[in-house]
């Protein structure tokens, strides 16, 4: 027994050492191949980022924040990066899919590469700027490459790294000091090729100026059933005193793998909602980290995930609290049916200098079947003595007295266990304050659970 199970760590990090390869072999090949001239900062980042992949490798349950998560089916498959050939996909089910209205403001990607013929750019006011990266790139923008690449830790996060090292395109939305947006904005970014494992590195950079107030959606779907890799990165910089509702919703495919990190820095007097819904995908994994760098800066984490099948997602957070009177409030609700696996870690840590602050997070798991697991862990780290601070976790399964208060009332077994979870989804759910993205969810969750 002692030498299968060595066999099997040998051949675990053979894979594992291969894939980092492979990944090795394709930023050499594509910096010695240099089709276009890039500006010297990009390549200085691009450069960084993949010495510090080669140096840490893919993350392993051996790290506390990994206890529960194993890339193995990531680094067993070998993905090829896009080669321009695209999946067709119709603006309906495309926009269907990311749960975006017919003549929102958009920017569309397909497989990590800007479809401009699919984005919807008429009703944006002149001086937002809402830009693919791959032309801000090719244009050498200066504010780009003081801002790129300066949040989000490629030295320390492994898939920021890879990201970072093939950094190509994504969105890039800049809204200027005081400017307030009554529309949300929508970025979609698709996934999936027919007979094609691809991967893609989607990067989106959001910056928010003084006292400016925007709402931004960022979709994340599959069209195909076969397998992929997403690894997206977002850096997100609200400015003092600005307002930003970001919603992000992860639909990948059945057979989709996605890894997700959100970076974002909150300055003094700045609000930040931030809502994380996960709805498919066989592997996942996000990752959000809030710096509230800021006297008064405020941030309210909601998170959703719903598994089935054999599905695993994996919700990891960090609240920094780094400056006096700063508030937060996390609430994170998982679902989970038939041998689903979910996993929440969440941290929120108070630095010493941070007196005043008022912290609460809180995680509730609803699980419908016997064969569903999650592992919970909220963890409080506080270095300040004058703080308001509390967490706390529940697992448990649909109350039988409040199925026995539906049925006695004439409704059948199914369609009470359907309200009740979809009831418990819509505590998160109702929070989103973009009305078409929140009655869409509504809608997707009440038909979701009709298989249960």
């Amino acid at each position: 027994m002692a030498e299968s199970g060595s066999g099997g760590a040998l051949n675990r990090f053979m894979a594992s050492t291969e894939t980092k390869e492979q990944y090795l072999n394709a930023f050499t090949e594509r910096r010695s191949r240099g089709s276009a001239p890039n500006p010297p900062w990009l390549n200085e980042l691009r450069e960084a980022g993949m010495a510090s992949f080669a140096s840490l490798g893919f993350p392993t349950p051996k790290a506390e924040e990994w206890k529960y998560t194993n890339l193995e089916p990531i680094a067993a498959l070998k993905f090829s990066r896009p080669n321009g050939a695209r999946k067709l996909i119709s603006p309906s089910d495309l926009l269907a899919k990311g749960f975006a209205d017919r003549d929102c403001v958009r920017l569309v990607f397909l497989n990590g590469v800007h479809a401009p013929e699919l984005a919807s750019l008429e009703r944006l006011p002149e001086e937002i700027r809402l830009q693919s990266l791959a032309e801000l790139i090719k244009g050498d923008d200066e504010f780009l490459a003081m801002q790129l690449g300066r949040y989000a830790s490629y030295r320390r996060q492994s898939l920021v790294a890879l990201n970072t090292a093939f950094i190509g395109d994504g969105a890039v939305l800049i809204v200027p000091p005081g400017r307030r947006l009554a529309e949300p904005i929508h970025l979609i970014y698709a996934s999936g090729a027919d007979g094609e494992q691809l991967v893609t590195h989607p990067r989106t950079l959001i910056f928010l100026g003084r006292g400016s107030e925007a709402k931004i959606i960022e979709s994340y779907i599959g069209i195909t059933g076969g397998s992929y890799f997403c690894n997206a990165v977002t850096e997100l910089i609200a400015e003092a005193d600005s307002i930003v509702e970001h919603c992000r919703v992860q639909r990948e495919s059945d057979a989709g793998f996605h890894t997700g990190t959100v970076e974002a820095r909150v300055a003094r007097g700045a609000h930040l909602t931030a809502h994380a819904v996960t709805l498919a995908g066989s592997l996942v994994r996000n990752d959000v980290h809030v710096s509230l760098d800021g006297e008064g800066a405020e941030c309210l984490l909601n998170g959703l995930y719903l598994g089935s099948g054999r599905q695993h997602i994996d919700n990891s957070t960090v609240i920094e609290h780094v400056k006096p009177r700063a508030s937060s409030f996390e609430l994170y609700k998982g679902i989970l049916n038939d041998a689903a696996h979910g996993v929440f870690n969440g941290k929120i840590v108070v630095h010493k200098d941070a007196q005043k602050s008022d912290a609460r997070q809180v995680n509730k798991n609803l699980l419908l079947s016997d064969d569903a697991v999650v592992n919970t862990k909220p963890q409080l780290e506080i270095h300040a003595n004058d703080v308001k601070c509390s967490h706390g976790s529940t697992i448990g399964q649909i109350d039988p007295d409040a199925l026995f208060y539906f049925r006695s009332r004439g409704l059948g077994l199914a369609e009470a266990r359907r309200l009740l979870s979809a009831a418990f989804a819509a505590d998160v759910v109702g929070r989103i304050k973009v009305g078409s993205l929140r009655r869409r969810l509504d809608e997707y969750i009440l038909e979701k659970f009709r298989e249960i």
